[in-house]
């Protein structure tokens, strides 16, 4: 395959990968609101493409980070990058389709070190980056930010019932929406900017970037588009997880989780952290059901969901290094590799239609006068 050709077929697939990120990652931001009736189901993931757009272009620290941190830029081949990708795609069209909201920032990165690791050696792998960068983070940012919801959940109920009342008062709500467009801030200022810095990457090892670059123009405008465009779409599977599925999900948890998680995210961004927006989100959304009393926490659903984020890595690695090796063989691996993934993606999809989810899954009746939005506290 023409060089030049090859790189345009790696950057529409990481356009697409950054596609499938944005409808996986919707209820990282709008779940809660959502959930809590703050926000109508439409509006809310209009809202928050039209917020993961405007983040996109705020750094690109994290881009950085990817396009010459994790592996060896001068090792790597638009090919090697290309099974990468496609480990990544096939893991979270999985991982929607099971409704499970695990990172689409880690299928990017072990479907990156597995295709590099195989193809071109396990040299050329930046471990120690990939624990300071990856692993740490991806350990700490949901414990922390589930800290931090529980916190702030207890205290904010604990103040409503000295006040003589607990409830979903319209401050609330207003709450929600300002902090879930936060979070829809702070993922575009994380998520855009990995398939930023994987074309970056890209380009560097085709020639067409010096080493060291970052992303040009046109790749900051783009990958921002596919993103806002596949948020607009809805990950209704995993959103329903996330805000019906955990915990149930009142007004001041919901402003909790979300305050805090976007506080984590756009500390993350600030030091360059390629962090995943879903376990920050998902932590927060537990901690905020632990910090409310009497609050259901469905710990069997987190069970399944934190195995979905142990199995992530090593399982895109493991379809990356595949694709990733079969690529790499030349013209003919490459076709290869691109047929087999479509032909599971398309898999994928026309089984989710024989029970699809969507935003009708999410009604919240309107408070009526005859059932004011506020209630008196039980002792």
């Amino acid at each position: 395959m023409d060089p030049s050709l090859l790189v345009i077929v790696v950057v529409a697939t990481a356009l697409i990968f950054d596609f499938t990120n944005g409808f996986h990652d919707t209820a990282n931001a709008m779940a809660t609101s959502i959930a809590t009736g703050a926000l109508k189901p439409k509006p809310a993931v209009a809202l928050s493409a039209v917020l993961n757009l405007v983040g996109a272009f705020l750094s690109i620290e994290v881009a950085k980070t990817i396009s010459s941190g994790l592996v060896d830029d001068t090792k790597v081949g638009p090919s090697i990058v290309f099974g990468g990708l496609v480990g990544a795609i096939i893991w979270n069209l999985f991982t929607w389709y099971a409704g499970l909201p695990s990172s689409s920032s880690h299928a990017l990165f072990g479907g990156l070190i597995g295709a590099t690791w195989v193809a071109a050696g396990a040299d050329s792998v930046h471990f120690g980056k990939i624990i300071e960068k990856v692993l740490l983070p991806a350990v700490a940012s949901p414990l922390i930010a589930g800290l931090l919801a529980a916190g702030l959940t207890f205290a904010i109920y604990r103040m409503l019932k000295r006040k003589g009342t607990e409830s979903n008062p319209r401050g609330f709500r207003v709450g929600q929406i300002v902090s879930s467009s936060l979070v829809s801030l702070a993922h575009g200022t994380n998520d855009a900017q990995k398939t930023m810095g994987i074309i970056t990457l890209t380009l560097i090892s085709s020639g067409s970037l010096a080493p060291g670059s970052g992303p040009p123009g046109w790749v900051i405008v783009s990958a921002a588009l596919a993103l806002a465009l596949g948020t607009y779409l809805g990950g209704w599977r995993i959103t329903y997880t996330l805000g019906k599925g955990l915990t149930d999900i009142e007004g001041p948890q919901g402003f909790a989780a979300q305050s805090t998680s976007a506080a984590v995210i756009l500390t993350s961004s600030h030091f360059g952290f390629p962090l995943s927006t879903t376990h920050v989100c998902s932590g927060g959304v537990l901690g905020s059901g632990v910090g409310r009393r009497g609050a259901p926490v469905r710990w069997r659903l987190a069970g399944r969901m934190v195995l979905a984020w142990l199995f992530t890595l090593p399982a895109a690695a493991i379809v990356g290094a595949i694709a990733g090796k079969v690529a790499s063989l030349g013209n003919g691996g490459t076709i290869a590799v691109g047929v087999v993934g479509l032909s599971i993606g398309l898999g994928i999809y026309l089984m989710s239609r024989r029970k699809p989810v969507g935003a009708h899954h999410f009604h919240v009746p309107e408070p009526s006068a005859a059932e004011p939005e506020r209630r008196e506290v039980s002792a």
